[in-house]
């Protein structure tokens, strides 16, 4: 007869997060444990720091494993910066270059009265 308890344990003895199991019924009647695999975390935005949406939270192996757009998102910065991240950076990028163009013009104007 089947015994109800599972009386052994994996061969490391500590309870941390890569030791914890579950138990299952076997189509036999018996019970057996199964090694819990660890939960991944989702990428985080390297500018905020929030979870990127779209993209799944996985072991790094598993990245490995997967199809590139299912890591990424159609997007400039897709799978490392969210959306308000890249539209931040996108304004600022277009202030510098108008900043840049304004001190031009009047560095010119400058110039074009001190000939005078």
């Amino acid at each position: 007869m089947a015994d109800n308890r599972v009386t052994y344990r994996r061969r490391n003895p500590y309870n941390t997060t890569s030791n914890k199991t579950r138990i299952v019924r076997t189509p036999g009647g018996e019970l057996r444990t199964l090694k819990k695999c660890k939960a991944g975390t989702a990428p985080k935005c390297g500018d905020c720091g929030i979870k990127l949406p779209g993209i799944p939270a996985l072991r790094p192996r598993q990245y490995a494993q997967i199809s590139k757009p299912k890591k990424t998102v159609q997007r400039a910065y897709g799978g490392s910066r969210c959306g308000n991240c890249v539209k931040d950076r996108v304004v600022r990028a277009f202030l510098i270059e108008e900043q840049k163009i304004v001190k031009k013009v009047l560095k010119e104007q400058e110039q074009g009265s001190k000939k005078k």
